[in-house]
């Protein structure tokens, strides 16, 4: 008997449209230190690798208008603490799903598909964010970026999601808009399908045996890629 195929999706960027609330946090971080704020489009180029590089981005920035002796005396592990206490509570206040997610979604489970998500997001954010969006039944496991000892491009962390999700490289094809997550499909050995509608610059979709311009693509590139 044939195994279930396994899709694997990244959540910021791929699944949702989260830039807004990242944004908006990222701002009230910088203020509560009293720092120079960033954009929107700053953020974006800084979103894709787990909250703890994002805030040292964040501050990095700070730094870059001026602000460098007072971002040097900041304990990054408590503003990584502080962005998680702005970020947790309106993590989906103004974030929306891409276009044509859940249908898409809907379709793949519907054609047989075990569907996965593997996000640098912390585990229990990304959950509680399924279950806002009501995408929580459609998902065999999440594996958050605290829910390993690695987290993407090290594709231990996809390889543990795959796992979680029991199945097998082979079986599975990762979905995502960002280096790391087409670089944690390399390493482990399954094709990754470069998600064009995201944050990641074009020239990704080199790292990835495949790209889709929407989330309404997703299900026949997919099964394309495990024929």
């Amino acid at each position: 008997m044939m195994k279930q195929k396994l899709a694997v999706f990244d959540m910021d960027g791929t699944l949702l449209d989260s830039l807004p609330d990242l944004a908006e946090s990222g701002r009230a971080l910088l203020a509560s230190y009293n720092l120079p704020s960033v954009t929107d489009t700053q953020v974006r180029g800084m979103i894709g690798n787990g909250v703890p590089l994002l805030v040292e981005r964040l501050l990095a920035a700070a730094a870059a208008q001026g602000a460098k002796q007072q971002v040097e005396q900041i304990d990054h592990a408590e503003a990584c603490h502080r962005f998680m206490a702005l970020y947790t509570p309106r993590a989906t206040q103004l974030s929306r799903l891409f276009p044509g997610t859940e249908e898409a979604l809907h379709t793949m489970r519907a054609q047989g598909w075990r569907l996965a998500v593997c996000t640098n997001k912390p585990e229990v954010a990304a959950l509680a964010i399924l279950e806002r969006f009501n995408l929580f039944p459609l998902f065999a496991c999440v594996g958050g970026g605290d829910s390993f000892v690695a987290r993407k491009p090290d594709p231990r962390h996809l390889l543990g999601t795959i796992e979680k999700a029991q199945s097998t490289p082979e079986y599975t094809v990762m979905i995502g808009d960002m280096a790391p997550d087409l670089l944690a499909a390399q390493g482990a050995g399954c094709p990754a399908l470069f998600a064009a509608w995201g944050y990641g610059d074009p020239t990704l979709a080199d790292l990835a045996q495949a790209q889709a311009v929407s989330m309404t693509e997703v299900p026949d590139c997919a099964a394309r890629l495990l024929a």
